[in-house]
């Protein structure tokens, strides 16, 4: 890791003074062109990407629908520092890992939004990468490092943010369909547009397949509706809902041997493991314009999940339940943009409230015939931000926030058999976290900067109270939230008009992590921890030939203190890669070749590091394009293969008395066409 940095450091020094003489030519000049892509995550409010302090990533409709992705999980996985692992092969609850913070407990490290609303689930589970219909996404903004000011916990290794379509001029009706192997169908419809003050969107979508191994079959169908409307020139208001079910089996892990003799068979004794998710998800939003005394909005949110587990493998009494998470949240936030002595700035004050609960019915047969236990938790926090950003030169801001929430987690479980209080308790926490970022423009489009923050994490409602018949039931009274210290410098700039060079080095330094202790059987405060690394991006665009993308991530994830100091924490690879190109092709013809290498990691609980690792491997896929150029309607077709060497790996495995794997899938062929007028 340190040659890692002394080399970036070096490259950046070296573009310094490429860097100065950007400065000089931009002074000939008789105004800054602002950048056509802006990004709302990363500050709460639009701002351009490269007046922010972080690594920004942006992926728009367009490049979503070339790309012949069917969810946002294959969207996501080709951007540098992003791994994800699933259980089945299916995106639906799949893991995300960004910057090395996988392990054995990757939730609640990376916040997903959807426009503004966070999705992650209070307990410790994936959210369904399913739940938005991949039609209904105008664009996805990934900004990597901590936002916890901002956001609260969750933003440790940053913030994604899916931004829903809007209706804007004469209606555009699109629809699309895609098929592949392994019973692959994806349809998706939608309709868009706008009249006099109001504004309409409405999209649906419907995918299912029947699965690479045996019992991995899922299928999910779900829409979006938006409608804005603007009263004034100062007032607008605006209301989204989506809603998905998602239904999908679970095939378990296999042994070497076994997979050996069959990688898609299922696991002995997983042969009735399934589960069905229901996600409804509404967001009315009110923004007031006040002149020279900035903008007022307010968001009023709701989420409800609905989740029936069969897990016959599991251990009584959590074989079969039913879960039920509603959440509530008003989050107002004022800004003003206004020149302090002739220098730009910019301030958000805003308060963020939520109210969760989760309730879960636990039976004892899958008819659901007799209700064994029932568990009551609710999460309530508060908390209020400030952030600002002041021009000390033209080209030069400085950024600082505070943050302080307080949050309150109580909950109880009875055996419904004896009537008696398995637990009934409660536990207060309290969060603050600071920043300062520091970034210099340079020319029309380049930027270096550096940036400091603390983190933290709140336990999820199964990790302060422990229910799921691991060991006794319990409420961890002494669990203490997570918390760090982030710092990060980076540069992106341009040698050449159509040539992206982006460097980021990053370290998070951890306290306090949370995770199972299979000895103790309960969750527990981890020693600290380290995550340290460096993202390289580079893309080059050769207009009407070529589009060359490609990008690097080093990821050095380990114990710093306890038995396992200098120890790598598990299911984190040190490094992954990408790489791709557009070809321009006669007859309105694209070829999109790419390869994905992920390097090898230790399995599961291999906290030591004394057991085999998972292997690395390397993904080619190829897609042909079709798309012709018309100016009254849009039509486009594609064909291709995912996995084109059937490459044979895993993304997820532990150990145990014997190490299990989950195979991932093998050569997938896709074909697909779409219509738009």
């Amino acid at each position: 890791m340190k040659n890692i940095m002394v080399v970036s450091v070096i490259l950046i020094l070296l573009a310094v003074p490429y860097f100065s003489q950007a400065k000089e030519e931009r002074k000939n000049k008789e105004s800054l062109v602002k950048m056509e892509e802006v990004v709302v995550t990363a500050t709460r409010d639009k701002e351009e990407i490269r007046k922010i302090p972080a690594n920004v990533s942006i992926v728009t409709a367009e490049e979503m629908e070339r790309s012949g992705a069917t969810n946002i999980v294959e969207v996501l996985e080709k951007l540098e520092s992003i791994n994800f692992r699933t259980f089945s092969g299916n995106a639906s609850q799949a893991q995300i890992d960004m910057r090395g913070f996988g392990g054995d407990n990757p939730f609640g490290k990376t916040l997903l939004m959807l426009d503004g609303r966070r999705l992650n689930r209070p307990d410790m589970a994936s959210v369904n990468w399913l739940q938005i219909p991949i039609n209904n996404i105008e664009r996805i903004e990934v900004v990597r490092g901590p936002s916890c000011v901002l956001y609260g916990d969750s933003a440790i290794a940053g913030v994604i943010n899916i931004i829903t379509k809007k209706g804007v001029g004469k209606p555009k009706v699109g629809a699309s369909l895609i098929a592949g192997t392994y019973g692959l169908q994806d349809g998706r419809a939608s309709i868009t547009g706008s009249k006099g003050r109001l504004s309409y969107a409405l999209t649906g979508d419907y995918q299912e397949i029947s699965g690479y191994r045996e019992r991995s079959e899922f299928l999910s169908k779900g829409g979006g509706v938006d409608f804005g409307y603007d009263f004034s020139d100062y007032f607008n208001i605006s209301l989204g809902v989506s809603f998905n079910r998602t239904d999908y089996e679970l095939p378990g892990a296999l042994t070497k041997k076994q997979i050996a003799t069959n990688r898609r068979q299922c696991q002995p004794g997983h042969e009735n493991d399934d589960s069905f998710n229901e996600y409804s998800n509404a967001n009315l939003r009110m923004e007031s314009m006040l002149g020279d005394f900035g903008r007022l909005e307010v968001n009023f949110l709701y989420g409800n999940k609905d989740l029936e587990n069969n897990m016959e493998s599991f251990w009584a009494p959590s074989k079969y339940n039913v879960i039920d998470i509603d959440t509530f949240g008003i989050t107002p936030k004022y800004i003003l943009e206004a020149d302090i002595f002739g220098h730009g700035n910019k301030l958000i004050l805003g308060l963020d409230y939520y109210h969760e609960t989760l309730d879960q019915d636990k039976y004892n047969d899958r008819e659901r015939t007799l209700k064994t236990h029932v568990v009551e938790l609710e999460r309530n926090s508060i908390g209020c931000y400030i952030r600002d950003d002041f021009n000390i030169l033209e080209d030069l801001i400085i950024s600082v926030g505070f943050r302080k929430e307080d949050t309150e987690i109580k909950g109880h479980e009875t055996a419904l058999a004896t009537q008696k209080r398995v637990f009934d308790s409660e536990k207060k926490h309290k969060g603050d976290a600071y920043e300062a970022g520091l970034t210099y423009l340079v020319g029309e489009k380049s930027k270096i900067f550096a940036k400091y923050a603390t983190v933290y994490r709140y336990p999820f409602l199964d990790e302060q109270a422990s229910y799921y018949g691991f060991g006794s039931d319990t409420f961890l009274t002494d669990l203490k939230k997570e918390k760090g210290r982030s710092y990060e410098m980076g540069s992106q700039f341009y040698p050449l008009e159509n040539l992206k060079i982006g460097l980021t080095l990053f370290r998070i330094d951890m306290e306090d992590e949370i995770a199972w202790n299979g000895v103790t059987f309960r969750n527990e405060n981890l020693d600290k921890t380290r995550h340290e690394g460096a993202e390289f991006a580079v893309s080059y665009r050769l207009k009407r030939v070529i589009n060359l993308y490609g990008n690097f991530t080093y990821h050095d994830a380990e114990f710093r203190k306890g038995a396992n100091k200098d120890k790598e924490i598990p299911l984190v690879p040190k490094r992954m890669a990408n790489i791709g190109f557009e070809l321009y092709l006669p007859h309105a013809l694209t070829l999109r070749p790419k390869m994905r290498y992920v390097d090898k990691s230790y399995l599961g609980t291999d906290n030591d590091n004394s057991s085999e690792q998972m292997e690395d491997y390397t993904a080619y896929d190829l897609f042909l394009h079709f798309r012709p150029e018309n100016d009254h309607h849009h039509v486009s077709a594609f064909l291709g293969v995912e996995n084109l060497k059937d490459e044979e790996y895993s993304t997820m495995g532990w150990e145990g008395a014997t190490n299990t794997y989950y195979p991932s899938t093998g050569r997938t062929f896709k074909a697909g066409i779409s219509f738009m007028f």
